[in-house]
């Protein structure tokens, strides 16, 4: 594969299972290294960074979204959020604020005190992205965030995407789903590991 994606800008990427979406999005969000090859973010040349570099990075640059949410069920939505602040080292006054004004962003500002089941799907993503949001990365990494919701929360899900890409969020999001990649600016398109399509929109 041979892409460069810039900043700003609002992929995603498609292809059946097993096409490689999923490892192209590991290695973009430095959560794996190439087997050869290069990958360069802001310049720098990542593929050879190891797992502490990879670490910082992920968690000065990039913030994650995942299909099952991955938040943590005995804690409220304000600490969900907080967490990615306290391996950067942020003491605890300021995590809080910073998670009340993220969940806030997302439309969440009454549901601070919430746990995970006492929430919808559609709540649950959105505390997810408020906790990629935290760091105030450059870059956030969507993987299928949309596949667990029904389609009402799924586009108001995808509203809050493009409010952050028009704020100068680069996004790049894995789908299946052809009616929410429509909605991004830029559409790669995977099979048996190779770029088949780029399409922009």
């Amino acid at each position: 594969v041979n892409v460069q994606i810039g900043e700003g800008e609002f992929t995603s990427i498609m292809g059946p299972s097993g096409s490689g979406k999923s490892t192209m999005m590991n290695i973009l969000g430095c959560l794996d290294r190439p087997t050869s090859g290069h990958y360069f973010l802001r310049g720098r040349d990542i593929a050879g960074y190891n797992d502490d570099e990879l670490a910082h990075t992920r968690n000065a640059e990039i913030g994650f979204v995942f299909q099952n949410f991955n938040l943590l069920p005995k804690l409220t939505a304000q600490v969900n959020v907080a967490l990615p602040l306290v391996y950067a080292g942020i003491n605890e006054e300021e995590r809080m604020v910073r998670a009340a004004s993220a969940l806030e962003s997302v439309g969440l500002g009454n549901r601070l005190d919430h746990k995970p089941n006492e929430m919808s799907g559609g709540q649950r993503q959105r505390v997810a992205i408020a906790r990629a949001l935290v760091n105030n990365p450059a870059i956030i990494m969507a993987d299928e965030p949309t596949g667990n919701l029904d389609t009402k929360s799924s586009y108001e899900i995808m509203d809050i995407f493009k409010a952050m890409n028009d704020e100068g969020k680069t996004i790049v999001m894995v789908t299946h789903e052809p009616d929410i990649a429509q909605q991004t600016k830029r559409i790669l398109v995977m099979r048996d590991g190779k770029l088949v399509s780029d399409e922009w929109r």
